[in-house]
């Protein structure tokens, strides 16, 4: 069987399955297996394939088809030009999330000095490792209330050679916890950024299978609404930051007017709503009371 043969195998096997994007899943689960990669491929594509790459693909096909994601079968995800550990234990970054990150970058950089910034719900550490690589930050603290998230969050420092620049703290929320036992609740910030679960409750067993079924829970359940934890942060943040503070968090793409309301009614100042580039609402910001 020739590479090309077996790849159009594959992607229809995947699109029987239910995958939009098979073509692209096809091309990564190829090169897992041991064969080219997308730019090498169209040099190869008549030759004969391997054995052992065949076996390799036939499984990993299998197991992307029973809606396995991707970035779990090659245990990896990107997000902004970095490569991420992801498994059951965090939730996969998703493009979406670059919206927060460069809207904090563009909060640090109104700072005269170096500000100091906490993360919560760190996950697999993404935003917190993407900020400390490409802003100045006196300091970065990352908090997630899941041991295993926090584990796979100082791997992900480490693979990207930031390990030194975050503190990692587990814990919910506020009252999470550093290695020295110092809590959180005892220390200030100059910005608090978050992406927070904010799915519905019941809107979760219609997601697609990959996040529903492979996503942790903790990470996607944000209550009934969806607003649990954002009636949370307008109530508990204010005390966490320095004077002039701001919070910058993640909302689903139609929470943005309630996540405001709320916000208002807390007494935070300047709450305002940033769309991605699908114009979606995306990013939540507002000062300090």
């Amino acid at each position: 069987m020739t590479f090309d043969a077996l790849r159009k195998e594959g992607i229809k096997r995947l699109q029987a399955a239910g995958i939009e994007d098979a073509h692209i899943d096809a091309a990564a689960l190829m090169e897992a297996a041991g064969g080219p990669d997308i730019t090498h491929f169209p040099l190869v594509r008549d030759e004969e394939v391997p054995e052992g790459v065949v076996f390799m693909f036939d499984a990993y096909i299998g197991v992307r088809a029973n809606r396995i994601p991707l970035q779990h079968i090659l245990g990896e995800a990107w997000f902004r030009g970095l490569s991420f550990t992801v498994d059951e234990d965090v939730l996969i970054p998703r493009q979406d999330t670059e919206t927060l990150v460069e809207a904090v970058l563009r909060e640090a950089a109104k700072y005269p000095g170096a500000p100091s910034l906490l993360e919560l719900c760190t996950g697999s550490g993404a935003i917190a490792v993407s900020l400390a690589r490409e802003g100045n930050f006196a300091s970065v603290t990352a908090s997630d209330i899941s041991h295993e998230a926090i584990q796979i969050a100082r791997e992900n420092a480490a693979k990207n050679g930031v390990e030194e620049r975050i503190l990692f703290a587990e814990g919910d929320l506020f009252r999470a916890r550093t290695k020295s036992d110092k809590s959180l609740s005892r220390r200030s910030y100059d910005i608090i950024c978050a992406n927070p679960p904010y799915i519905p409750t019941a809107e979760i067993e219609t997601l697609e299978p990959e996040v529903r079924d492979h996503d942790p829970l903790i990470a996607l359940d944000g209550g009934t609404d969806g607003l649990d934890f954002y009636r949370r942060l307008a109530k508990e943040s204010a005390a966490h930051l320095n004077a002039g503070g701001k919070i910058l968090l993640e909302i689903g793409c139609e929470q943005g007017a309630a996540v405001q309301e709320i916000f208002a009614q807390a007494g935070w100042k300047d709450g305002l709503v940033e769309q991605d580039l699908a114009g979606k609402d995306r990013v939540f910001s507002a000062a300090k009371p």
